[in-house]
């Protein structure tokens, strides 16, 4: 073991089927994948920071700090796998999580049905109390109603309390009483308010997003506590921070108070390790592809800098349009993710349609292939059969596969219903899995008014660089590229991300009657918050501040985000900040409106710390093909037919090496298909560059 202090990291992605580690040791990279634990995830962890500790060379006590992300959050509320919780709100908003927008999301669907509430009706109590939009008390909080719902909640064996009162974005007062209230009553409760969580204007989405915290609550803050004290117990003394979904890093603690940030935090970190890319080839038009083993995650990178949004929807139920998933209000990375992993199960509906997911083996029991119980064909499967994958030496050899058990589940769950060999059974569950994960391409980049052709992809994941060039074929993309260390891409990006917060809040400001100096306080309240949270993260130097205005017409629905420099207001600003809204309004919807007045509805201060320079790689000239050291038969979608394809060790390809397809590309958390109309050229860094024939 060395005893020089050395500069060693470790980046921890708990998926639904594999938690993946990551170890940087001063710029040396040393990965695993181990199968998640549900029972007790920070198992996993403990033995993968062990196993990435021996493969590096060092003691546990070298590592010096560790950054996790975890999906944990995503799949409680996806699941409804979450603590028995309480919602207090105000009188006559109880049903608000139910009334949701009364937006219909498919407008001619008479059968529409809505995603059921978080929290049941039945788990809903109100108060008296009321106060107006601009924070002015309308109704005292009346007491006896408070002392009758705590009663209920203490009567009710709740785990969770969320508290959302009407308009408490712009005065929490009426919701601290209450929380004061419970707290006394029951001081051991997990209690939740919305002007802390999210004090963001809109009602359904402040409360749903208040009502997800309070439910993921105990069990994330439990999870971290027991990481925390596991982590010592073995030797690692180091500090432990945690990926929210915005990109940055933030403390344990912040996060067990807030979990609701952490519910995209593993696909944030995706984002991240792709932008990180983007950046080093100087590519402005990126899709992030992230296919793990029980959701796809799908974001686009422009300027090398992920999307980003102040609210985000979970599980979209409906052919993934926006409204018929879960509103979060939360600064995010915005990303479409979807039921579409290796872990997810494959079957027949009643059309006698095949059909991919939502539903996942992940790892307990697992795909059938895994021989750990699982009986269902997944995607996995699917691969194993068509010879996307070596059953020898999958996972580096970790997890032997089983053909005969893929072969058995096919057919007993689809060939045996509608008639079709295991093998035409396999090639249709990754046709439709693949065309799901097409489509969700499509409408993210359509939502954003992009045309999907024109990006490169960067995919990554355990599943993602076995799908990826089918998906540019059905996509129109004719460009990707797949890392180094793609197998464990998240948790790569964890060590790439900067300490940061983002604080958001909703205060209205009309530019005809700017109150600049409210507007001071209400920034310089909010860059506090900011530096507070990422406070001891941050190297020496001076932190990011970056601010960013959501602004309208006034009498509009929604809003923009207009970007602003980090000065003070003085009585001129309202003519700079119009001017900076008509040029972003004129960007989105091609003019401005003349002699409207304009109004700011929402304030965002992000604090993080700044993202170290990279080093551009340069293009490497073509060198000669490579011959295969063997083959395999693979199956070519596009042709419908199984081909010989040439299989190469990833390790052994050095810089201008060209792969053609058909092609499997190997290593040791992943491996990389190419179709015959692929090329891939090996880059400086490592990089295969895949291009169209």
């Amino acid at each position: 073991m060395s005893s020089t202090p050395r500069n060693c990291r470790v980046g921890v992605d708990i998926g639904g089927t594999f938690t993946d580690i990551a170890l940087d040791l001063d710029g040396a990279l040393h990965s695993t994948k181990i199968l998640t634990d549900y029972t007790a995830p920070e198992r996993a962890i403990l033995k993968g920071v062990k196993t990435v500790a021996d493969m590096a060379g060092i003691a546990l006590s070298e590592i010096g700090i560790l950054i996790h992300g975890t999906t944990l959050a995503t799949n409680a509320l996806i699941e409804r796998r979450g603590a028995k919780t309480a919602f207090v709100t105000t009188e006559g908003f109880r049903d608000v999580l139910e009334m949701r927008t009364e937006n219909r999301f498919e407008q001619y669907d008479l059968n529409i049905s809505l995603p059921p509430a978080l929290i049941a009706r039945a788990d809903r109590f109100v108060v008296r109390e009321r106060i107006d939009a601009t924070g002015k008390v309308l109704l005292d909080l009346d007491d006896a109603s408070v002392a009758a719902v705590v009663e209920k909640v203490a009567a009710g064996g709740y785990e969770s309390v969320a508290i959302g009162f009407i308009h408490a974005y712009a005065n929490g007062a009426h919701e601290i009483a209450v929380r004061d209230a419970i707290l006394k009553r029951l001081p051991g409760l997990s209690v939740s308010i919305s002007s802390e969580v999210s004090p963001q204007m809109r009602e359904f989405e402040r409360f749903n997003t208040v009502c997800a915290n309070a439910y993921v609550k105990p069990a994330i803050k439990s999870y971290l506590d027991r990481l925390v004290v596991s982590l010592k117990e073995i030797g690692v003394g180091c500090p432990v921070f945690m990926i929210h979904s915005g990109g940055g890093i933030v403390s344990v603690e912040s996060a067990s108070e807030f979990p609701v940030r952490l519910v995209e935090s593993g696909p944030a970190g995706g984002a991240i390790f792709a932008a990180d890319i983007a950046r080093q080839y100087g590519l402005d038009t990126v899709l992030s592809f992230d296919m793990g083993g029980t959701t796809a995650k799908i974001c686009l990178i422009e300027n090398q800098v992920p999307k980003t949004a102040k609210t985000f929807e979970v599980a979209r139920t409906y052919r993934f349009r926006k409204g018929s998933g879960m509103p979060i209000s939360i600064p995010v990375v915005e990303m479409v993710e979807i039921g579409a992993g290796g872990g997810s199960i494959a079957s027949v509906d009643a059309m006698r349609q095949i059909r991919v997911g939502p539903h996942s083996a992940a790892s307990e029991p697992g795909p059938a292939c895994y021989q750990r119980g699982g009986k269902n064909p997944t995607v996995t499967d699917a691969d194993l059969i068509l010879g996307k994958l070596d059953p020898a030496n999958f996972a580096g050899g970790a997890i032997p596969l089983s053909v005969e058990a893929s072969h058995q589940a096919m057919s007993d769950d689809i060939g045996s219903v509608i008639g079709l060999d295991p093998e035409a059974s396999a090639y249709g569950a990754c046709e439709m899995v693949d065309e799901n994960m097409a489509n969700a391409g499509r409408v993210h980049t359509v939502e954003n008014g992009k045309n999907i052709s024109d990006f490169t992809m960067i995919t990554f994941g355990g599943a993602g660089p076995l799908h990826a060039a089918r998906l540019c074929e059905k996509m129109g993309i004719s460009t990707f590229l797949v890392p180094p260390g793609a197998g464990v891409g998240s948790a790569i990006g964890f060590l790439k991300a900067p300490f940061g917060y983002e604080s958001v809040r909703s205060a209205v400001f009309n530019l005809s009657n700017f109150e600049y100096a409210e507007a001071n306080r209400l920034l310089e309240a909010m860059k506090a918050e900011a530096l507070g949270f990422v406070e001891g993260g941050l190297d020496a130097g001076s932190p990011v501040i970056e601010r960013t205005l959501f602004m309208r017409y006034a009498g509009q629905g929604w809003d923009i985000p207009v970007p602003l420099a980090d000065d003070n207001f003085d009585p001129a600003s309202a003519e700079t900040i119009a001017a900076l809204f008509e040029r972003e309004y004129e960007r989105f919807f091609g003019r401005a409106i003349e002699g409207l007045d304009i109004e700011i509805v929402s304030w965002s201060v992000k604090a993080s710390s700044p993202l170290p320079p990279v080093e551009r790689i340069p293009s490497v000239a073509e060198g000669n093909v490579v011959p295969p050291g063997k083959t395999r038969r693979l199956f070519e979608a596009s042709q419908g037919a199984y081909l010989e394809a040439g299989i190469h060790e990833r390790t052994a390809l050095k810089p201008g090496d060209v792969i053609k397809g058909p092609a499997v590309i190997v290593e040791r958390e992943t491996s990389t298909v190419l179709t015959s109309s692929f090329k891939a050229i090996v880059q400086h860094d490592g990089c295969l560059l895949a291009t169209r024939i």
